[in-house]
């Protein structure tokens, strides 16, 4: 069983949670995710640099990322995951492509 770690906007939280579901359930994968249910604006910045590391390191503890890129969206600190995958030699997944 592979580790990956989900990656996608917010605004996605309901479909990462389904996916996330599926990809257990149906595809075998241990997966790692934050889904807090917060809106960004309640955040503070402290808050987000807490949430941006621990979040890094879930990828560094997986196998692979999961990138839920729905209708192609890709956030700007989903583009700094994806960055961070690539330079740590982990695989990147995007939803887009991957048949569930």
């Amino acid at each position: 069983m592979r580790t990956i770690t989900i990656c996608g906007s917010m605004r996605f939280e309901h479909e990462m949670q389904r996916i996330a579901f599926e990809l257990e359930t149906q595809h075998r994968f241990n997966v790692l995710q934050c889904i807090y249910g917060l809106k960004k604006d309640e955040l503070t910045s402290a808050d987000r640099a807490i949430l941006e590391e621990a979040q890094l390191k879930r990828i560094e503890l997986s196998d692979a990322i999961y990138v839920v890129d729905i209708e192609g969206y890709i956030g700007e600190m989903t583009k700094k995951e994806i960055r961070f995958a690539r330079e740590n030699g982990k695989e990147i997944i995007f939803h887009s492509e991957y048949a569930l």
